[in-house]
């Protein structure tokens, strides 16, 4: 019965999978906590979907892989921010627009060429096919992201709330919003091997989410997302073993049942509280 439970940690591919969900886990639930106070949760689906044409041009021209990742990243992050502070079109139709179009044009170049990688790798992600080179990316991209995180999560928090206030205390907004975006381009990077493009947006809001219907105050909604994100991948990569599913998406059905989970109790309180106040003399 031991052997059994123990089986999955025996083989290499699975060790490297477990090592990934353990790097991963850190900088997409402090970063999902942000996201979903900002109402940033299409921009991690946008800047996650335009990383392909990055990711091709990269290969074509010989660089990196996570290179070309970063770069679209962030210009698909710098142009939303352009064209929705000079347009009238509301920010979420801007993301709406640029993602999809960058996601349009790394198709096109991605079957214009003749290449060995493959795309449902990059668009769903392979962590029983991540090696020492992946594990070294994302864990160096993971340790930046979560310590910058963790040392201006305060300053992060008032320019989610109240920019302006925030500006009038004397915080450099700008560097704040910019520095937040590079920081979910790398963590987008950091996740491309494992659980690809698609459902990276799953790790990014979902968490955030799950927090901020538990928990009322921001410190114990970063521990609270950091929790159950952490929980929710090494649980989907054990349970794939034996259930010969796909890790990435068996992690994603883990966190949306905990959501579903987390939202039937917050109702639940909810409706109590009103029935408690309209008993109440």
């Amino acid at each position: 019965m031991i052997d059994t439970l123990l089986l999955p940690f025996q083989f290499p591919f699975m060790q490297n999978a477990f090592w990934i969900a353990l790097l991963v886990a850190p900088p997409t639930a402090l970063l999902s906590c942000f996201l979903v106070l900002k109402g940033w949760a299409l921009m991690g689906d946008a800047v996650s979907h335009a990383t392909l044409p990055g990711i091709v041009l990269a290969w074509i021209l010989g660089l990196p892989l996570i290179v070309g990742a970063f770069a679209a990243g962030m210009g698909c992050a710098l142009l939303t921010g352009y064209l929705s502070q000079n347009s009238r079109v509301k920010q979420d139709t801007v993301m709406g627009v640029v993602f999809s179009g960058m996601f349009g044009v790394g198709i096109i170049m991605y079957t214009s060429i003749h290449t060995n990688e493959h795309l449902d790798h990059i668009l769903f992600g392979n962590m029983l096919g991540v090696g020492p080179q992946d594990l070294w990316a994302s864990g160096l991209i993971a340790l930046v992201v979560s310590g910058l995180l963790i040392i201006k999560w305060k300053d992060l928090l008032l320019h989610a709330f109240d920019p302006a206030q925030a500006q009038a205390s004397g915080l450099r907004t700008s560097v704040l919003h910019y520095g937040l975006l590079a920081a979910l381009s790398l963590t987008i990077v950091a996740t491309l091997s494992s659980v690809g493009l698609i459902l990276a947006v799953a790790l990014l809001v979902t968490p955030g989410a799950i927090a901020f219907l538990t928990v009322r105050n921001f410190g114990a909604m970063l521990w609270m997302s950091f929790l159950v994100c952490t929980v929710s991948m090494l649980l989907g990569t054990y349970a794939s073993f034996y259930l010969d599913s796909a890790p990435a998406a068996t992690i994603v059905l883990i966190l949306t049942a905990i959501f579903i989970l987390a939202f039937l109790r917050r109702l639940a309180v909810t409706r109590r509280a009103s029935r408690m106040a309209a008993e109440a003399p």
